[in-house]
């Protein structure tokens, strides 16, 4: 008999953890589970990619409104009053949306819903959470708020760092079992297929140094902290241009920043690219300029195509570079970033220590793997 999975998740947009989620999805054996996947808003770029097996279901439809417009303030109150009451009611939502299906397990796929599973009526089914990023760098989490994640039966983390925080909190061996570090699956083989495609909508200048950076443009992705030590570096004579692929929220605040700074001619701001593996692959650099992390996946993708990777020090950033083997770790501020890229832009020749050990790198996993470590638990639940 099939496994009956709920999954929740906000949206399917261009993030990370949902690009993992949705590659975790795809190479599921459809024979083996019966899976509801809930999303607060049906929308996002990775939609198209979630098996026909899957049931998607969902509260709200509609692209994420990110302004305060008036013409979107009725659409935008209506969606955060009709979560909320769902949030408070829960049984409202398993019996009018879910249709009072019985689940095996329910499983958050993002820390965010933390309370929505565990506050199921549905005290029988088994609890599983998949953390993505360092909860004591994410505003509002204290060690108490951290604790309330042993309320469930496993918790998957995907570094070490963040595993060493919960092993610190647990009490007693008992909550430490229910931690379980796990590789995030990546599809390397689609990650170079990709970026052999051809270069779209920009123009790489051969001449001058190329700093890319992907991500959801969040704060925490400190894209602001990348456009001011740009802007510091273009005063002090050092030429180069930087491209940001990804969109979110915080989008028009840094394209304002952008314009402030006076740097609208050597920073491009593409949006979001269901391929952004051709950008960097044709980039110099790979810049993460992030305030705080889980396991930032994209340095993954960096590493599977042989970039010069430059990257503020960060959970999960030390495993995956191997503690500076594979790129450059700086100092998690705007002066590390600043004294990374000079030294991308000095010293190029420096880097080829990194290109010499990437050559030779390995993966520690592969998406089978990935898959199967998942599915193993899932079973065993």
């Amino acid at each position: 008999m099939k496994k009956k999975i709920l999954i929740r998740i906000g949206s399917l947009r261009h993030g990370g953890a949902e690009k993992v989620l949705v590659t975790f999805l795809k190479n599921l054996p459809a024979d083996r589970y019966d899976i509801d996947l809930l999303l607060n808003l049906y929308s996002g770029k990775y939609l198209p990619e979630v098996p026909e097996w899957i049931n998607v279901r969902y509260l709200n439809r509609g692209e994420m409104i990110t302004t305060n417009r008036i013409q979107d303030l009725p659409e935008k109150i209506y969606r955060v009053l009709y979560q909320k009451l769902l949030k408070t009611f829960p049984s409202l939502l398993y019996r009018f949306i879910l249709q009072n299906k019985k689940y095996d397990i329910e499983f958050a796929a993002i820390h965010g819903f933390r309370d929505e599973i565990l506050n199921s009526p549905q005290t029988s089914s088994k609890k599983l959470m998949w953390i993505h990023n360092d909860l004591t760098q994410v505003k509002g989490y204290t060690p108490e708020s951290i604790r309330r994640f042993f309320g469930y039966d496993q918790v998957m983390v995907i570094s070490e760092k963040i595993k060493d925080t919960f092993l610190s909190l647990a009490a007693g061996e008992k909550e430490k079992q229910k931690i379980i570090r796990i590789y995030n699956p990546l599809d390397t083989q689609e990650i170079i297929t990709k970026a052999a495609k051809p270069v779209l909508d920009y123009t790489f200048d051969t001449a001058v140094p190329t700093f890319i950076s992907v991500g959801t443009v969040f704060p925490q992705k400190g894209f602001d902290r990348l456009l001011r030590v740009h802007k510091k570096l273009l005063n002090e004579g050092y030429p180069h241009r930087i491209l940001i692929v990804g969109d979110g929220y915080d989008f028009e605040n840094i394209k304002t920043l952008k314009s402030e700074l006076d740097i609208d001619q050597s920073v491009t701001m593409l949006g979001f690219s269901d391929n952004p593996y051709p950008y960097i692959n044709a980039a110099d650099f790979y810049i993460l300029s992030s305030r705080y992390e889980g396991f930032p996946t994209v340095l993954f993708e960096a590493i599977t195509l042989k970039k010069n990777i430059i990257a503020t020090d960060v959970s999960g950033v030390h495993e995956m570079l191997e503690d500076g083997k594979l790129g450059l770790i700086t100092e998690n501020s705007e002066d590390g970033i600043y004294d990374g890229m000079k030294r991308a832009l000095e010293n190029p020749e420096s880097f080829r220590y990194y290109q010499q050990n990437l050559a030779q790198y390995e993966m520690p996993f592969d998406l089978q793997n990935s898959v199967q470590h998942i599915t193993d638990i899932l079973d065993n639940l």
